[in-house]
């Protein structure tokens, strides 16, 4: 078991068939996972309750990238990558001046306690997409790195 595993710090996370799958070191000392639950049709119909940590390292591996879509709408500004297999959508990413940064679904979570994620309600309406950049590439998770399976 790794440092980070032993400290509780890794997150395994993946779509319900394993297509897309997640490792996310958390990075934090506190046992709390703050998440938003976003409230636009796409993440309800979805479950999408997303959380990140700006110091956290997320590793994607997908085994069938032909199975993956990467669906974006409203500015066009993110991707949620949806597993075209199971339906899940366990990460979104969003290219901002040339890095990617990535927020993930608390309810794809493997193998973390739940009772540690405390999601409270959000609302980014009427957000101008200026200020949406600068909020991702604050909050979400900067080192990102997309891996074959």
């Amino acid at each position: 078991m790794t440092d980070a595993a032993s400290a509780g710090r890794l997150i395994h996370g993946s779509c319900h068939c394993g297509n897309v799958t997640f490792e996310l070191d958390w990075k934090r000392s506190d046992d709390a996972i703050p998440a938003r639950a976003c409230g636009c049709t796409f993440c309800v119909k979805h479950g999408g309750v997303w959380t990140s940590n700006p110091a956290g390292k997320l590793r994607v591996a997908v085994r069938d990238r032909a199975r993956v879509s990467a669906y974006n709408f409203g500015t066009r500004t993110a991707d949620f990558h949806v597993c075209a297999a199971c339906g899940v959508v366990p990460v979104v990413t969003s290219l901002i001046e040339g890095r990617l940064y990535a927020v993930v679904n608390v309810n794809a979570f493997d193998d973390a306690d739940r009772a540690r994620v405390k999601a409270a309600p959000a609302s980014f309406e009427g957000e101008e997409t200026g200020a949406r950049l600068e909020r991702r590439k604050q909050r979400w998770i900067g080192d990102v790195r997309f891996e074959e399976a």
